[in-house]
């Protein structure tokens, strides 16, 4: 029975040991599917997006297999604490997050905006006064609007309502059910024209930010490992190229 026991148990090391180098073969992205153009489903069902591509080239320089997992924007940290994840890459704001996770440096420059349609009248912060605004739950942009600073903002809204995406926000917009939406610069800019309507950008920002890759806290090597390739793609140009496929021009700030 001992000899059977002992045997049980080095098979069970030996499949450990193969499922850890397995892992350590791979670069699982955890990224919200519904978050155009960082990373989202393409025409072709595949997934796709600016920051999927920086991750699958910089797994490549690893040497490690690509593996885009999605998930539940506000089930993030769970994901990531769970081990199902490596980082989290997508449009992912640092802002008042600096201490949560293990970070990259910033490789792009936003800003928290709000979009309405053209017609609207509305052109500054304060016609949003009795509006009913949309925002992405667990985002940058709902964290910015419950700041202190913005509490005169916010407060002034008829209403504030949270939805699991931004696809849905901009459905909501075009239907009329809301009068704004609280996103980001890089991906309103984006929406917007894929779209083709008649929504604007507010020129006044609701918040400036940064975008990294968040790590789980500790995660010192993975990250170090990601950054010095991040670094190489900003010297060999394939950073700038990347940026100018996906928004006509460089607007990474790595190395600048």
């Amino acid at each position: 029975m001992k000899r059977k026991i002992i045997c049980v148990l080095a098979i069970a090391a030996i499949a450990a040991s193969s499922l850890s180098v397995v892992a350590a073969d791979t670069f699982t992205v955890g990224f919200d599917q519904d978050f155009p153009p960082m990373g989202f489903v393409g025409d072709d069902g595949e997934f796709t997006g600016f920051d999927l591509e920086l991750a699958a080239e910089v797994a490549d320089r690893l040497g490690k297999e690509i593996v885009y997992q999605p998930i539940a924007w506000d089930a993030k940290d769970m994901e990531l604490d769970s081990g199902t994840i490596d980082c989290i890459w997508n449009g992912f704001t640092m802002t008042g997050r600096e201490d949560n996770y293990t970070w990259s440096e910033p490789y792009m420059a936003n800003k928290q905006v709000f979009v309405v349609k053209k017609d609207s009248g509305i052109t500054t912060l304060e016609d949003l006064a009795g509006m009913t605004v949309d925002v992405q739950i667990d985002s940058s942009a709902e964290a910015a609007l419950k700041e202190e600073e913005n509490a005169d903002l916010t407060g002034s809204f008829g209403s504030l309502l949270t939805v699991a995406d931004y696809n849905t926000a901009f459905m909501d917009l075009e239907a009329g059910a809301v009068d704004a939406i609280a996103m980001d610069d890089v991906v309103a800019s984006y929406q917007i024209e894929k779209r083709d309507a008649d929504f604007v950008v507010l020129e006044e920002a609701l918040a400036e930010e940064e975008y990294g890759i968040g790590f789980k806290k500790g995660n010192e090597e993975l990250r170090d490992q990601v950054q010095k390739a991040l670094e190489e793609m900003a010297e060999d140009g394939t950073l700038a190229e990347i940026s100018e496929k996906w928004f006509g021009k460089d607007i990474t700030t790595i190395g600048k």
